[in-house]
């Protein structure tokens, strides 16, 4: 089961992953709504479907005023948005989300799954975040940094760390991927989670470390388990 990137913001924030700040919008007078109560100089208009690669498809966009922001919902709302993951059909788009603007310093990719050739649930990363990182495994695998967690033991902070020396951090930023990381396991592990992904993961100016996406699947076998997370079925 997919579930849209703001439903897996509010799981992240749950879990203490950072997220920015986000409103949902059904109509172009609620994104400017929303754009008005974020207060940011520039918020960014984002089309909610069950895909990734939504920038290249027209589905992100930067708004400077709450004007701006309605006028890209309005486009945004009803258009049949195609990326390199929905196919040539496209999916239509009946929700945006408003979300505030930040000072990004360097953009990332981070993304934990199911390796099922080791049976483990494994981290993957790279500096190109940003980009559809189906296309950097085909052309540059080596850019993809990748660490298995040991279900005995679960993630442990050496392995963040490793990560994040691998991806070039340094200061307390890697303190904070390492956390970020940490909490993004838990979340995966308790939610039956099969793809959590965050493209881009984002460092900011000032050293911080922020989800500024999320792409969400769960087992649909294990969801029995989770009667809170069906009600995010769309």
């Amino acid at each position: 089961m997919k579930i849209h990137e703001y439903q897996g913001k509010e799981l992240f924030r749950k879990y203490g992953v950072p997220t920015p700040r986000g409103i949902l919008a059904l109509s172009p007078n609620e994104a400017e709504a929303a754009a008005k109560e974020l207060g940011t100089p520039v918020v960014v208009v984002k089309a909610q479907i069950h895909a990734g690669g939504r920038g290249k498809g027209g589905g992100v966009k930067l708004a400077k005023s709450p004007a701006e922001a309605k006028e890209l919902a309005r486009s945004m709302l009803g258009m049949k948005l195609k990326t390199i993951q929905t196919g040539p059909e496209g999916q239509t788009v009946h929700k945006v989300y408003i979300e505030e603007g930040l000072a990004i310093g360097q953009e990332l990719y981070l993304g934990v799954t199911l390796d099922r050739a080791t049976s483990r649930v494994t981290f993957m990363a790279s500096r190109e975040g940003g980009v559809e990182i189906e296309e950097v495994a085909a052309t540059h695998p080596e850019k993809i940094l990748r660490e298995a967690v040991d279900p005995a033991v679960g993630f442990q902070d050496f392995q963040g760390r490793k990560l994040a020396f691998g991806l070039g951090l340094s200061g307390p930023t890697v303190n904070k991927f390492v956390q970020f990381c940490s909490a993004l396991y838990k979340m995966y592990v308790d939610t039956d989670a099969s793809l959590v992904e965050i493209n881009p993961l984002v460092i900011l100016k000032d050293g911080g470390v922020v989800a500024l996406d999320a792409k969400v699947n769960f087992d649909e076998n294990a969801l029995y388990r989770h009667k809170d997370l069906l009600e995010y079925r769309d």
